[in-house]
């Protein structure tokens, strides 16, 4: 009975546990090598190599330390603490771990981080306990331990990639694994997989997108973040789009407007926030045509720019005459619009001039988008986003073939692409006109609901060729004109018309204005470019 317990005490002494790392023996063959593995409670991988060099001969073994891995990946291994006794020495660099040993016994010690790795909830430990040796093998036998059993293990054996089994690979009952090979050839392997419950140890696999075309697209966490600032920044601006838009399709019932200020002599009229009778088409609709041009023209003439007249004749003919130079009090718009009329210091000129000459309101577009952008009634001129995400688009794609080719990451250039052509589609629906604008959506609607209700009766007579004049250029840009004009003309002593210059009485005035004010709008509508311009 004693003997028994004495027996069993030996073997379990004996029986070295799982986590337990003994040192290797010596190899007893020239050529042949024995190495003992063990993980580490921190997931590093402790390697020890015993390895018999033939006298008077050499042995040098290369180790990558950047591997390639499945989808356009690198796997990246580090070393550390390296020892060497014996005859040999070893050198480190970022990319090679080379191991060089003369003739006898010598024994490297070194750490390999990075070897385990997860997947599934499983821990793999991967290493190849033998290859890049320039010389061939005659035996090589490995031991691997951990803190726990493992599952299952694997050897393979031979060329790189080549799936033969090594000659053995066993778990004992105590835990240890045992690995052996013979005759490996230079340049051959012999590569162990060991897998083991998961949180065992701490996983520490590092693998990073390979430094090829391909690697520089994979997905990364730094991509994957901007990918999800992007996806975040799409929500919202989707949101303050649909937002956006219904402000501007809906910006409300009209707010009350007074047409005039003041009394009697000193009374004026004043627009609501300025705004210039030009204006009032592309802030009402978001696009300016040949009416808003024509009530530019009439408000220049009010404004005594411009002196209108009659020439005799058949047929009835406008001429507009310059009267006092363009100044500081106008806006680049109407200089434009005045330039257009009497270019080149013309002193007059006759509206079928204009139009058979071919002038159009393209030549005043981009000042009159200017003006509405200055008095931030819009946001930016139309059209400027679809150009910028545009430029945005080919900056993408330069980055994107620039990181490729460099440092990788190359999907951000592709998110630049994407952000871009968001852009590009969406300034389609993007209302330009700010939250200033809209406010003036809802007085323009004011002065038109003014206009209607005005009963040229109930003005004051010093008033009412203040107030049908100065008002008359808002009626033609609002549609109200005739009516406007109608109201006036319905008086029996209607008032004069100051910068009209038909010879005749003031009821025959004022009922020329509607035929003035139709024909200039004719002309501008019919000259070559003379188009409704898209805002």
């Amino acid at each position: 009975m004693k003997i028994c317990l004495l027996v069993g005490l030996l073997l379990v002494l004996g029986a070295a546990p799982a986590g337990a790392q003994s040192e290797p023996q010596l190899p007893t063959l020239p050529n042949s090598a024995e190495i003992s593995l063990k993980v580490e409670r921190d997931g590093a991988l402790s390697v020890v190599e015993a390895v018999s060099v033939p006298s008077e001969a050499t042995m040098t073994r290369r180790i990558p330390l950047r591997t390639a891995a499945p989808h356009a990946r690198d796997r990246l291994i580090g070393i550390r603490d390296v020892v060497i006794e014996g005859a040999g020495n070893s050198e480190l660099t970022d990319d090679e771990f080379t191991i060089r040993l003369k003739g006898g016994t010598s024994v490297v010690r070194y750490t390999v981080d990075g070897a385990v790795s997860e997947a599934d909830g499983l821990l793999r430990v991967g290493w190849q306990v033998a290859g890049g040796w320039d010389t061939g093998l005659e035996l090589v036998r490995a031991s691997f331990a951990a803190p726990a059993i493992p599952n299952a293990v694997t050897c393979y054996a031979g060329p790189e990639g080549s799936r033969a089994h090594c000659g053995a690979a066993q778990i004992a009952h105590s835990g240890l694994t045992r690995f052996s090979q013979q005759n490996l050839a230079a340049g051959q392997r012999m590569e162990i997989s060991v897998e083991l419950p998961g949180g065992t140890v701490p996983a520490n696999a590092r693998l990073e997108p390979s430094k090829t075309f391909a690697g520089a697209f994979v997905l990364t966490a730094p991509v994957g973040w901007a990918w999800g600032g992007f996806a975040l920044a799409l929500v919202v601006g989707a949101v303050a789009l649909v937002l956006l838009r219904r402000r501007d399709k809906q910006p409300g019932d009209a707010l009350p407007v007074r047409l005039l200020t003041g009394k009697d002599e000193q009374a004026a009229f004043a627009s609501p926030d300025g705004v210039l009778p030009g204006q009032v088409g592309i802030v009402l609709s978001g696009r300016a045509d040949a009416v808003d041009l024509a009530a530019t023209v009439v408000d220049l003439a009010v404004r005594n720019y411009l002196w209108v007249s009659e020439e005799p004749g058949e047929l009835t003919e406008w001429r507009l005459v310059r009267r006092n130079p363009p100044d500081e009090q106008l806006t680049p718009f109407e200089r434009a619009v005045f330039d257009l009329l009497l270019p080149d210091g013309r002193e007059s000129v006759l509206l079928s001039e204009i139009q058979s000459a071919g002038i159009g309101i393209e030549a005043v577009r981009g000042a009159l988008h200017d003006s509405v952008v200055e008095r931030r009634w819009y946001s930016r001129r139309p059209g400027g986003l679809t150009r910028a995400g545009l430029r945005i688009c080919g900056y993408g794609l330069f980055l994107t073939i620039l990181l490729a080719l460099t440092v990788g990451y190359a999907q951000l250039g592709l998110i630049a692409i994407a952000a871009g052509a968001v852009l590009a589609v969406a300034a389609r629906w993007l209302p330009v006109r700010t939250g200033a604008g809209v406010a003036l959506h809802r007085r323009l609607l004011g002065v038109r609901d003014a206009l209607l209700a005005t009963k040229a009766t109930a003005v004051p007579k010093l008033e009412r060729e203040v107030l049908l004049s100065r008002a008359l250029p808002y009626a033609l840009a609002l549609g109200e004109q005739e009516h406007w004009v109608a109201g006036f003309a319905a008086l029996k002593g209607p008032p004069k018309i100051y910068w009209y210059g038909r010879e005749a009485d003031g009821e025959a005035e004022i009922a020329r204005v509607s035929d003035f004010t139709a024909a200039v709008v004719g002309t501008f509508a019919a000259t070559r470019q003379g188009r409704r311009l898209k805002a």
